[in-house]
């Protein structure tokens, strides 16, 4: 009987979260409570001595220890009996019989007990309603602060979940937006190397080896999380010259980059869409081609401006506005940085569009 006892009330032992049921904050507000207590209670008292600072403060920490065992134990309680009321009927009761225990322990031999002196009863009927009267109403003021705890735990910890969700939706969404992009810009720039493979150009050979190293370098960075400007801006200077190479008499560009603009993130493909709408709808229409011209700079309100403009042939000879790049594109960067970005098409004189973005810069 023995060696099944003994290991069962080990286990129990470890079972208990002893650092909860001692925490600081327990131990200072049981020990201010006592203080308190035994100022009250030496008002009353002719002698003082070691005994009744002892019999309060070791009640106090009893009282601790009983309301911190019955927070875990027993794990299972009757439907009808909720744990709140077991604990604060059992701080309420164990009052008196700790401060009854101590006085009877605290009768010398031979000495008559201390309900047949009147002051030591007085002092324990005292001492008793004292008690009594604070630890059941200082419990039940603890289990309200932890239900309060706790609902606001909850709600901070669901809080968290639904951003967490929303984050999720939005990487879901911002890897569909890119998905889509993706095939169009391949199919693309792929169509126009066949194009000049087919025409037996003597640049094929190096057109096929520059389109070689861009996906090499652009593929791994389409799986829709989020680049840095530094490599959204090597992806299009690998494109342009890829395109430059097509048609070099065509196709002149410049890429203009401000100060402290590398390491600012973005969605992929985002200058890219600009870059490769400019070749496609100002450059190829052009019978003499045209320049690009790619900034980025960053705007003293905290904003970040990104411009693609071109010298082709404009929005009116194309009838060209937010196509379904674009518009995806404008989607996308609704996704990643909200109501504060912008893109915009405007004509440049005497002919060309300018596309601009521009947002609010995120804390990396």
């Amino acid at each position: 009987m023995l060696s099944i006892t003994i290991p069962r009330v080990a286990a129990l032992a470890r079972s208990f979260r002893w650092q909860t049921m001692f925490t600081w904050r327990r131990l200072c507000t049981v020990a201010i409570i006592c203080a308190v207590l035994y100022g009250l209670l030496s008002l009353t008292y002719d002698t003082h001595d070691f005994r009744l600072p002892l019999r309060v403060f070791c009640t106090g920490l009893v009282v601790l220890l009983a309301f911190g065992l019955l927070e875990q134990w027993p794990r299972r309680l009757p439907s009808w009996l909720a744990r709140w009321v077991l604990q604060v009927l059992a701080v309420g009761l164990l009052v008196p019989i700790t401060v009854f225990l101590f006085y009877k322990l605290g009768t010398a031999k031979g000495a008559p007990e201390f309900w047949d002196e009147p002051k030591r009863m007085t002092g324990f009927m005292l001492m008793t309603f004292l008690g009594a009267l604070v630890a059941p109403w200082t419990a039940l003021t603890a289990l309200l602060r932890q239900r309060e705890a706790k609902v606001e735990k909850q709600a901070i910890e669901f809080e968290l979940e639904r951003t967490e969700m929303a984050r999720q939706a939005l990487d879901a969404q911002m890897r569909l937006l890119t998905a889509q992009a993706q095939p169009h810009f391949l199919f693309n720039t792929l169509a126009n190397v066949q194009a000049l493979v087919e025409a037996g150009s003597p640049r094929a050979p190096r057109l096929l080896q520059t389109l070689t190293e861009y996906l090499r370098a652009a593929v791994p960075r389409l799986d829709g999380s989020a680049n840095t400007l530094s490599q959204e801006l090597e992806l299009v200077r690998a494109y342009l010259e890829l395109m430059q190479m097509r048609m070099p008499d065509r196709l002149s560009f410049d890429l203009q980059i401000g100060a402290g603009v590398h390491l600012l993130r973005c969605p992929p493909m985002t200058l890219l869409t600009l870059v490769e709408n400019a070749v496609q709808h100002g450059i190829d229409p052009s019978e003499e081609g045209g320049a690009i011209l790619v900034r980025a700079d960053l705007l003293g309100d905290g904003r970040c401006r990104l411009s693609v403009s071109d010298t082709g042939v404009g929005l009116q000879a194309t009838g060209r506005g937010l196509g379904t790049g674009l518009a995806a594109l404008r989607t996308r960067l609704h996704w990643a940085y909200g109501a504060s970005a912008t893109l915009d098409l405007s004509e440049v004189e005497p002919h060309g569009v300018q596309a601009v973005i521009e947002f609010t810069i995120q804390p990396t």
